[in-house]
């Protein structure tokens, strides 16, 4: 007996329509949440999307994570990864597959670590410790710097290889400590406060290289954050990368991205300071000239001031010239006045024509001209004396006198006065002047 096909059902829908909207009921039916797991068939395409299984001993759930999340992960997967995705559930129509969408990626621990890294943040940033107003101001630059790191690290390495090429002759202090594991917290906060004690430094590097959350979690302690912020040194935090932050970047003075950057910000570049010293040599260098440029113009300046006796003494003997003529030019006046007066009185007494008046006038003419004779020989004489007495000064002045006397004037072959026998040494040939002639002379040897 054949049995018929029932009846179409017109409510049906298609496949592609009842995965969308099982999709959309997902989507809509889960929030955000986090999922831990072991990855497994891990695939990366060339799009750069990560197509993986997060799977546990039970079950697995097939999962994407498209190239603009997976590209802020700080660490690379890979197969047998215990991690844990914050996700959203939803469905991929194409195959009908469950999936989740996955938005975040940390490795198994990190969400515990993480969630009391935020926690102290809270509680430090509350209390004032992350504050701009209490950091200190590094030395610029450091004479002396700490390090507190691991002796056998890759960050002790990296700075004094920094160091060594900025400047070799800048001191370093290493406090080790170990810098992963349930004692590097402890012992890092014994090394700061040993910096502190020493009183060496004038500045701090706490940290270390790059690492995992969990290797990095002792600059995430309380107990260290405190230290640095109670350092009476200011410090420097140079943990992991440039991505990774930790509480003791927070805290810290300043926050280096490495430690290499951290020895790059606190040690001078010794090329800038010979270029500096280069600049201030110059700089001395010019002032130096401009100095002596200065006092030579003023040496030559007294230098012509400064008169030789011949020059005086030519000037007076020209002024004592001068003072002759005058005396000539005065003694002619007077003279010619007088002859003038006596002409005009021997008209008069040509003209009164009585003799007796005659006489008489003839009488007194004759005192009169021998006063005038002895007036004029008187006052050529006290000229001449005068004049002798000026001389004689002058002349008593003079060089040429002392020479007169037996003095000779000793002179090197420049001309130079010899003052100082170290002017000369055995050997040299000198000038003596006399007052009559040069005698050239060799010298001997120095007498006490």
């Amino acid at each position: 007996m054949n049995r018929s096909m029932p009846p179409r059902n017109r409510s049906a829908i298609s496949v592609s329509e009842l995965n969308r909207q099982v999709k959309s009921l997902l989507e809509h039916s889960f929030m955000t949440l986090q999922v831990e797991g072991e990855i497994s068939n891990l695939a990366r395409p060339s799009s750069g999307h990560w197509y993986f299984t997060l799977k546990d001993d039970r079950a697995q759930v097939r999962c994407a994570m498209f190239r603009g999340r997976n590209q802020q992960v700080r660490f690379r997967p890979k197969e047998g990864d215990q991690v844990v995705v914050m996700a959203k559930v939803s469905l991929y129509e194409g195959r009908g597959d469950f999936q989740l969408i996955c938005e975040q990626m940390q490795e198994s621990g990190q969400g515990r670590l993480q969630q009391a890294f935020e926690r102290l943040k809270l509680q430090l940033s509350q209390e004032g410790l992350f504050d701009a107003t209490r950091k200190r101001p590094l030395p610029s630059p450091a004479r002396h710097i700490g390090v507190i790191t691991s002796p056998t690290g890759a960050a002790i390495h990296d700075i004094l290889q920094v160091l060594q090429r900025r400047c070799p002759l800048l001191p370093v202090a290493l406090y080790p400590t170990a810098v992963q594991g349930n004692e590097a917290a402890p012992q890092i906060v014994r090394a700061i406060e040993l910096a502190n004690r020493d009183g060496r430094c004038d500045a701090l590097i706490v940290g270390r290289g790059g690492g995992s959350l969990e290797d990095l979690w002792p600059f995430n302690e309380e107990s260290v954050a405190r230290a640095i912020a109670a350092s009476g040194i200011p410090v420097v935090s140079a943990v992991g990368h440039e991505v990774d932050i930790s509480i003791s970047d927070l805290v810290a003075d300043l926050r280096a991205p490495t430690p290499s950057a951290a020895a790059e910000l606190l040690s001078p570049d010794q090329s800038q300071l010979q270029q500096q010293l280069q600049v201030l040599r110059q700089r001395l260098s010019r002032q130096t000239l401009r100095t002596l440029d200065q006092h030579r113009a003023r040496l030559e300046h007294l230098r012509a001031r400064l008169r030789h006796p011949g020059e005086r003494l030519r000037e007076q003997s020209q002024r004592l010239d001068q003072l002759e003529l005058r005396l000539q030019r005065a003694l002619n006046l007077r003279l010619q006045q007088s002859a003038q007066r006596l002409e005009a009185l021997h008209q008069r007494l040509q003209r009164s024509s009585p003799s007796r008046l005659l006489e008489r006038k003839q009488q007194q003419l004759a005192p009169l001209q021998q006063r005038l004779q002895h007036g004029i020989e008187l006052l050529l004489q006290q000229r001449r004396q005068q004049l002798q007495f000026q001389a004689r000064q002058l002349h008593g002045v003079s060089p040429l006198a002392t020479l007169e006397r037996g003095y000779a004037i000793v002179q090197d072959q420049n001309g130079q006065a010899i003052t100082r026998q170290e002017q000369v040494s055995p050997g040299d040939q000198i000038n003596a002047r006399l007052h009559q002639g040069t005698l050239i002379c060799t010298v001997d040897g120095y007498a006490d």
